[in-house]
C-alpha cells in the first residue's frame, strides 16, 4: 500500500493509499521512510522542502506553487516533479489589478486621509489606455491580461522568446520608453535576476509604474530605490528581494511605492483550486498514471 505525505486531512484518498498529514507548520511525522509521493504545504517557508531528500522511497513530489526553482536543487535523481500550474492564476490577477488601481488611482493618499475626515481632493491616474508590458507571457499573465482589458488597457506581451502576437525579452529596451506600467511575472533564474536593472529603469518613461508579482530577484532594488526616491517612477511590489524585507529599507516609507507581503497568490479560491488538483493528482498516482504539470 502506497504511503503518501499530505498537506492537509480532508482530502480525498484512493484506495490503496495511505496518507500522513504534515501542514509544514509543526515537526513532519517520525518513519517517513516508504513515502512514494510528497505533497509540499503551502507558503510553509524552507522546512517543508528540505525534507525532499530525507524520504529514500520519494517517486513523485508535488508542487503548489507555479515556481519550482528552489525545489529542483532538493529533488534526488529520479523523483519527478509536478508543479501547480494554474492554481494561482486569478488570486495573482486580482491581486495584481488591485496593485495597480491602487497606484493609478493614489489610493493610499485617500487611506491616509480618512482618519482625519480631511476632503483634499485631486485627480488622478487612469488604467484605460495605459501601455502595459506583461513581461513573463505565461498562463499566470494571460489572466491578469484579462483584467487589463476590461479595463481598456494596452497590453503588450514579452515572453523569453518572440512568437506570433508576443514579443522576446532581448526586445525590451526597445519596448520600455513607451511604457506606462510594467507588470513582471517572472520566475527566479539566472537570466531574470535583476533584468529590470539601472539601465531598464532609466530608459522608463517618468511617471511609469513598476510592478512585480513573479520573483523579487527580477529588480535590482538598488537601482529601483534610487529611481523612486527621485520621484520619476513608481513601484507596487509582491515580492522583494530579500525576503523578509529589512524593516528599515527605505522603499517602505518612499512615495509612490506599495508594498505588500508576498501575498498575491494565497485568496481564498486557491485553497479549492488546489485540493482537486491534489486530488486528482493522487488518482493518477495511485493508478500509476502520469501526473498532470510534470516539470522533471
Amino acid at each position: 500500500m502506497a504511503r503518501v505525505l499530505l498537506p492537509w486531512s480532508d482530502l480525498a484518498v484512493p484506495a490503496g493509499v495511505t496518507a500522513v498529514h504534515y501542514d509544514g507548520k509543526t515537526a513532519p511525522p517520525r518513519e517517513l521512510d516508504d513515502i512514494e509521493f510528497y505533497v509540499l504545504p503551502y507558503d510553509s517557508g524552507s522546512a517543508p522542502r528540505e525534507l525532499i531528500p530525507h524520504l529514500p522511497a520519494l517517486k513523485a513530489v508535488q508542487t503548489l506553487n507555479a515556481g519550482y526553482d528552489d525545489i529542483l536543487p532538493l529533488l534526488p535523481e529520479g523523483v519527478t516533479l509536478a508543479n501547480g500550474r494554474g492554481l494561482h492564476d486569478l488570486s495573482v490577477a486580482e491581486h495584481t489589478l488591485a496593485l495597480i488601481l491602487a497606484a493609478q488611482r493614489d489610493m493610499p493618499r485617500w487611506f491616509r486621509q480618512q482618519p482625519s475626515g480631511s476632503w483634499s481632493r485631486e485627480h488622478t491616474r487612469s488604467l484605460a489606455d495605459c501601455r502595459v508590458l506583461l513581461v513573463g507571457y505565461g498562463s499566470i499573465a494571460k489572466a491578469i491580461e484579462r483584467y487589463l482589458h476590461a479595463g481598456e488597457a494596452v497590453t503588450v506581451p514579452v515572453a523569453s522568446k518572440a512568437r506570433d502576437g508576443v514579443h522576446g525579452i532581448d526586445e525590451l529596451p526597445s519596448l520600455l520608453p513607451d511604457a506606462d506600467i510594467v507588470v513582471l511575472v517572472l520566475p527566479d533564474t539566472p537570466r531574470t535576476r535583476g533584468i529590470i536593472g539601472e539601465q531598464e529603469l532609466a530608459a522608463l518613461p517618468d511617471g511609469a509604474l513598476v510592478v512585480n508579482v513573479g520573483r523579487g530577484s527580477a529588480i535590482d532594488v538598488d537601482a529601483l530605490t534610487a529611481e523612486v526616491s527621485k520621484g520619476r517612477i513608481r513601484a507596487a511590489l509582491d515580492v522583494l528581494n530579500p525576503e523578509p524585507f529589512p524593516a528599515d529599507h527605505p522603499l517602505w516609507t518612499q512615495d509612490g511605492v506599495i508594498i505588500t507581503r508576498h501575498v498575491a497568490g494565497g485568496s481564498d479560491s486557491f485553497y479549492p483550486r488546489a485540493k482537486r488538483l491534489v486530488e486528482q493528482q493522487l488518482a493518477r498516482f495511485a493508478q500509476g498514471e502520469p501526473l498532470a504539470n510534470l516539470v522533471r
